[in-house]
């Protein structure tokens, strides 16, 4: 038989003790704080797409435009945007989700706890409806252009991480027209080019471009609804208008009562016909 493996006594020295252990502790503290997914009101199984959605939503009632007086609003935007820094990332959210570490002091301890009421409350208030119009408003405006700018700057250029936080943004449908604003901010010196952005537009431009890359997604399936719907009932008009003007001529060729054609339903149409159809001559007794 093999030797038992002796278990290692404590340490009589409580400081030596918390020295040895220090993650321990970190992830005791880590486990009883909200994580940023819970800030999102997401899973920490959520797709990108879910979370960038629920960013969304929050970005939208918390975005300086819509609170130009409001310096909670901003810092609590800005510290949204190092959330979505974070799980819109796929490198630091893996990181995060290993660590629990937002590695960030604005997120940690208490901060986040606040953030968590704070967030909730404003997410409520928020439909798809609100989403939809205010992209329609804020794609293509300057308030956009400032926060392409701002971004790109802390980004330091990094477009992947740039997309992360951008709220109305969509990689495949913006790309050229965010080159075509950054490479004129580099021409006037307003801003340098990376890097990483060089590397990033050497690709993009490499790609064709989308023919109408400003237009609303949510509208567009609106739009599309609206007009099966007008087809929809452009055919039953046309229907109608059909079945109305058959009824007429077999009233005139026939005769019959003068109820109104646009009473009947066509089962009852279905049985007037037959009726009339009993009364036409057969072709023996027309030659008799």
């Amino acid at each position: 038989m093999g030797r038992k493996k002796r278990s290692r006594a404590p340490s009589e020295d409580p400081e030596e003790e918390e020295e040895e252990n220090p993650q321990n502790e970190n992830r005791a503290q880590a486990s009883e704080e909200k994580s940023l997914y819970e800030l999102l009101g997401v899973e920490k199984t959520a797709t990108q797409q879910e979370i960038k959605k629920a960013y969304y939503k929050l970005a939208l009632q918390l975005h300086p435009d819509k609170n130009p007086d409001d310096e909670e609003a901003k810092e609590k935007f800005q510290q949204l945007q190092k959330v979505i820094s974070i799980l819109g990332d796929e490198e630091k959210r893996a990181l995060y989700d290993q660590t629990g570490c937002a590695d960030d002091a604005d997120l940690a301890g208490e901060v986040v706890q606040n953030l968590h009421e704070y967030f909730r409350a404003v997410y409520k208030k928020v439909t798809e409806e609100d989403i939809e119009d205010f992209a329609a408003n804020y794609r293509g405006s300057d308030s956009e252009k400032n926060d392409l700018i701002d971004l790109y700057k802390k980004c330091k250029g990094n477009m992947s991480r740039l997309f992360c936080s951008m709220i109305c943004s969509d990689s495949k449908l913006d790309s050229h027209r965010f080159m075509a604003m950054i490479d004129d901010e580099i021409a006037a010196g307003n801003l340098k080019e990376t890097k990483a952005y060089k590397k990033w537009s050497k690709k993009i431009s490499e790609i064709k471009p989308p023919t109408d890359p400003l237009r609303s997604r949510g509208k567009a399936k609106k739009k599309q609804s609206e007009d099966l719907y007008a087809m929809i009932s452009q055919r039953r008009q046309q229907r109608k208008d059909k079945f109305d003007s058959m009824f007429s001529s077999l009233m005139n060729m026939y005769g019959g009562g003068q109820q109104n054609s646009s009473e009947l339903t066509e089962e009852e149409f279905e049985a007037a016909r037959k009726r009339l159809e009993s009364q036409k001559p057969s072709k023996k007794s027309r030659k008799n």
